[in-house]
């Protein structure tokens, strides 16, 4: 192909696109101000894509959403697997949860330095590739499809486990209250993830604490059985601290005022270090059974979604870090 013709395609396709971007612009959620505040009017959101790979974010319905496997993946491509006939639904399925993203300005305990994505956030490579793994590495069948459920959906209770992002700008609607409270007292458990700073933080505690008022979150110490059930997590928490990825890769660069600085510490905050230590707490039922656990201070979202993206990122953080933690905590929950 001559470079005359391979312009005339380029061009013609970016036509097309932008065409399809203005039809598409009267019903994508718009976002305004600092960090994208959000008009909840309509149910399009948008992934995230790649900015650094050119790849463009897809349009996603949430009232007709179901899998993970029917939205374009943006990073490497997951992997695809069969169950056995007959036991397809005797399986794990990873299910990702739909939220309102909190409005800006009008809750102060909304930071703005979440993510402009919500819940969409990492999907669906981030699914798909946990999903995999959990496959490989343990003894549990897997769902290659994965779930996206709101909280308000029938088929809630049909799934044991629930994973919420960026739960720093998480704002549960009223009728959401009562049923998440249901889920959690019946046998469900909810992990949020990909959250930084005590702003988020306390976002987050306060909606989780609109449907389960009593008990406190605790952190987990290092001896705790979830984090030796499959992998034998020997490292201190802070350790298994994944940034997002292009954070990540600045980390890891000698000679550079980054390296070495794995939290993400653009995050505003009430204090200058409120970023810098990873956690993982756990909110219990009477009973001392996990309803709620949550990974603060970390992106293993990220882990999970850019594994094939850079080796040295790979290496670091996914394999080492996020993998290992996001299968002990599945399996532990799935097993206790």
């Amino acid at each position: 192909m001559d470079v005359k013709s391979y312009r005339k395609i380029l061009v013609l396709g970016m036509l097309a696109a932008l065409a399809a971007g203005l039809g598409m612009a009267q019903q994508v959620r718009r976002y305004t101000g600092p960090w994208g505040d959000i008009n909840d009017s309509s149910p399009m959101v948008v992934t995230e894509g790649s900015p650094l790979d050119r790849i463009p974010g897809v349009p996603v319905n949430e009232d007709t959403i179901r899998t993970a496997r029917e939205i374009a993946v943006h990073s490497s491509q997951p992997p695809n697997w069969t169950n056995a006939p007959g036991f397809e639904k005797d399986v794990f399925t990873f299910v990702r949860g739909i939220y309102r993203y909190g409005r800006y300005g009008v809750n102060p305990r909304i930071s703005g330095s979440a993510s402009p994505w919500g819940w969409i956030t990492d999907y669906p490579d981030s699914d798909l590739n946990l999903s995999y793994h959990l496959r490989q590495m343990t003894a549990l069948h897997v769902d290659p499809d994965g779930r996206v459920l709101k909280l308000t959906s029938p088929e809630l209770c049909d799934y044991p486990f629930i994973y919420m992002v960026e739960p720093g700008r998480m704002e549960l609607r009223d009728e959401e209250v009562p049923i998440l409270r249901r889920y959690l007292q019946n046998g469900g458990v909810l992990m949020v993830d990909d959250f930084w700073g005590q702003k988020q933080w306390d976002n987050m505690e306060h909606e989780i604490r609109r449907a389960i008022p009593e008990g406190q979150f605790e952190e987990l110490p290092m001896e705790h059985p979830l984090f030796h059930c499959v992998f034998d997590i020997k490292v201190p928490k802070n350790e298994l601290q994944t940034p997002n990825s292009q954070w990540g890769k600045w980390s890891l660069r000698r000679g550079t005022p980054n390296f070495g600085i794995t939290w993400e510490t653009y995050h505003d905050d009430y204090t200058p270090t409120g970023a810098r230590d990873m956690h993982v707490r756990a909110l219990k039922d009477g009973h001392g059974r996990i309803m709620v656990i949550a990974t603060h201070n970390c992106d293993n979202g990220d882990g999970w979604e850019r594994e094939g993206e850079d080796d040295e990122f790979f290496h670091t953080f996914s394999e080492r870090r996020a993998f290992p933690l996001g299968i002990n905590i599945i399996f532990y929950l799935m097993t206790h």
